[in-house]
């Protein structure tokens, strides 16, 4: 691939744009908002500038409801040899595309699940994709050498590549992206107008479940109304489970013993499931879940701290593979949470304590 299109300069279409772009792929950058492309160009995702000709590859990055349009509007221009979109819903662009007569034999619909909550060009980054999956849904007549183009890309893009089926694509994402995302958006609602006095309680466990709430609406609307049908199927079984939860809860206030044991029982089932559940998703890098350990370490809120942490862990020769931070309210403090290997715990305790470091359990 030597030259690409991209058609959207949001988040996906930049980040995608200045992977490409650091490639050595020329990128040209097209948008219905001129000022967000010349905000794409400016970092350095490509140019504005049209190609005197067909590009090796054009990437649809609209929202659901659009990208056929753009796809269509770019197939029958002649606009490049190969085209695939980015939009988080596979089976209706598709379908839409048939509908119109198109040959799809250049088409083929990919989604990277990966994202931020915030959107633009300028949320954009060239590691956007790095160790995620990039689904891409082939049909029989699919070019061969349209899906070279698209693997070639997500290779840049240093992603992974999952092949699956459009229709099947759409029900994993319902399960694993829109439905949590309502659910979180739900549970964020109940802060809107609660007491300040309970909100300055808000710990790390509040923050983790709300992080997605602070997604644009505007986006997730077009995203859930291309993908209805299987988030409504799930939510309606969240919504079954959370009738159970409440009717247990009520029954620990019973005056009864054999009813509170049965509310009990209910309880630990549901937190049992989430046991289950949760130890199925993907650890780092989307390998399998692997058991870590914290060390807990308590920081003031001045520059270069975290940076210090970093470089005494690096120095005790110790991989950090996760972190979290919880600030403490009203105080310029904040307790970083170092997950590492549990083989590594005591070693790196040792040296951050020697280090004058204060931990906490």
């Amino acid at each position: 691939m030597r030259t690409a299109l991209v058609i959207g300069t949001g988040l996906i279409g930049t980040s995608a744009a200045l992977a490409l772009a650091r490639r050595g792929v020329t990128v040209h950058l097209a948008d219905h908002d001129p000022e967000q492309a010349r905000t794409a160009a400016a970092l350095g995702a490509g140019t504005q500038e049209p190609p005197d000709g067909p590009v090796d590859l054009a990437v649809a990055a609209a929202p659901p409801a659009l990208v056929a349009g753009v796809l269509a509007e770019a197939m029958e221009r002649g606009a490049a040899r190969g085209y695939i979109d980015v939009a988080s819903v596979k089976g209706g662009p598709r379908r839409e595309l048939e509908a119109r007569g198109l040959d799809l034999t250049a088409y083929l619909g990919t989604h990277p699940m990966s994202g931020r909550e915030k959107s633009g060009p300028l949320a954009a980054t060239a590691d956007l994709f790095e160790g995620r999956p990039w689904v891409l849904t082939p049909t029989r007549d699919t070019d061969t050498e349209v899906l070279n183009l698209a693997l070639e890309l997500v290779s840049h893009c240093r992603a992974v590549p999952v092949v699956m089926d459009a229709d099947a694509h759409d029900r994993a994402v319902a399960l694993v992206s829109h439905m949590p995302h309502l659910v979180s958006s739900t549970v964020a609602a109940r802060l809107e107008h609660a007491e300040e006095a309970a909100v300055r309680l808000c710990g790390q466990g509040i923050r983790d479940v709300t992080r997605i709430a602070a997604s644009d609406p505007r986006m997730w609307i077009d995203i859930l109304a291309a993908n209805p049908g299987p988030v409504a199927d799930l939510l309606g079984q969240v919504a079954a489970d959370l009738e159970e939860t409440v009717r247990a809860l009520r029954a620990l206030q019973s005056s009864d013993a054999g009813e509170r044991r049965e509310g009990g029982a209910g309880i630990e089932a549901v937190l049992r499931r989430g046991n289950a559940g949760q130890v199925r998703v993907p650890g780092k890098h989307g390998s399998a879940p692997h058991a870590y350990e914290t060390v807990a370490v308590l920081i003031d809120d001045q520059p270069g701290q975290l940076a210090r942490i970093f470089a005494d862990a690096e120095r005790a020769g110790v991989n950090v593979e996760d972190v979290r931070i919880e600030h403490a309210s009203g105080q310029e403090a904040g307790l970083v949470q170092l997950m590492v290997e549990p083989r590594a715990v005591p070693v790196l305790t040792a040296a951050l304590r020697e280090r004058g470091w204060a931990l906490r359990r």
